[in-house]
């Protein structure tokens, strides 16, 4: 009979096609991988993977088994959690994905709270870009994803959890830095930009403001692409070039006066952040937690998110938040 460890033990290695990496991550060797993997094809009587030197790839067999070896685990660790739960407490595992913003301003509060809560839950969370977060969730690695990126998927529920501004930013000394007007979309064009890659909600929302002005990225003059906003911060604070980044990313610079927030007329940028579940898979007790704890009144200041708008810097939400104007873009 095939046993849960065994399962593992392959998922691992089918994910990371690398008996070394999958040992690395169960923390076993790798000598011990490759023997239980034999067993197990020895047992089933099919080869799950195809072996040319020291490269492994799964089989037609292998390829089969992952969703169901995945099924199983799931299984498992679902009836060890309903048991658990049967307490009164809230137990198991919790996976989440989430693209890097998100992971870095947003869920560490989130999860401070909940865990406080329930300390028997696990939070394993995986960051990464927005389309793999909704990838991972819908592969059912993920039980939440939290992304700026929407695509209408028939299993996947959206629900709006923050609304993100989108800020120009320059460094002190800049001839921007400290103007009491707007300016003009066109001025943009006479600038050097540091831009995130082409696949950020961030660049995503640039783009489609830019439209409103018959503008486009390729206007721009960029002088550097770095797929880490606060990297991008940091290239700003060096004169390196301007950018627009997310407000949450630039608001402690600005607090510190290492940045200025500067107005473009006509163009207020916004990105949606949603939270994704997959409506197709029962959610596991530690999963329905965190869903209604992320959207429970006590977390309204977490959703309300400072504009760094002229006049309206606000870290707990108190500030005045105007509609946008034709130039928004919103995600």
């Amino acid at each position: 009979m095939l046993t849960t460890n065994e399962l593992q033990v392959f998922i691992a290695a089918a994910e990371t096609e690398n008996f070394s990496e999958a040992g690395r991550r169960l923390g076993v060797s790798q000598p011990a991988i490759s023997m239980q993997i034999k067993a197990l094809e020895d047992r089933l009587g099919l080869q799950l993977f195809e072996r040319a030197g020291r490269h492994i790839s799964l089989s037609e067999a292998g390829r089969a088994l992952v969703p169901m070896a995945r099924e199983t685990i799931d299984r498992v660790i679902g009836i060890e959690e309903t048991m658990a739960s049967l307490q009164g407490d809230v137990v198991g595992l919790l996976k989440l994905a989430c693209s890097t913003t998100a992971g870095k301003y947003v869920l560490p509060s989130l999860l401070s709270g909940l865990m406080a809560r329930h300390p028997q839950v696990e939070v394993i969370c995986q960051v990464t870009q927005r389309a793999a977060a909704l990838d991972t969730l819908r592969r059912g690695d993920a039980h939440i994803a939290l992304t700026s990126l929407r695509v209408p998927f028939k299993d996947v529920e959206y629900r709006p959890f923050l609304t993100d501004s989108i800020v120009l930013v320059v460094p002190p000394q800049h001839r921007w830095a400290n103007l009491s007007e707007p300016i003009l979309a066109e001025d943009l064009l006479k600038e050097h930009f540091i831009v995130r890659e082409s696949t950020s909600g961030t660049l995503d929302a640039l783009r489609q403001g830019l439209e409103w002005h018959d503008l486009s990225l390729d206007h721009l003059h960029k002088v550097m692409t770095l797929g880490n906003a606060e990297a991008i911060r940091m290239a700003v604070q060096e004169g390196i070039g301007i950018a627009f980044v997310s407000a949450m990313v630039a608001l402690e610079a600005v607090e510190t006066g290492k940045l200025s927030v500067v107005e473009v007329e006509g163009l207020q940028l916004e990105k949606t952040l949603y939270m994704a579940r997959d409506t197709d898979r029962p959610a596991t007790r530690a999963q329905a937690a965190f869903w209604d704890w992320a959207f429970d009144p006590a977390n309204e200041n977490i959703r309300q998110r400072p504009t760094l708008r002229k006049g309206e810097l606000s870290t707990n939400g108190a500030a005045s938040n105007p509609q946008p104007s034709a130039g928004a873009a919103k995600l």
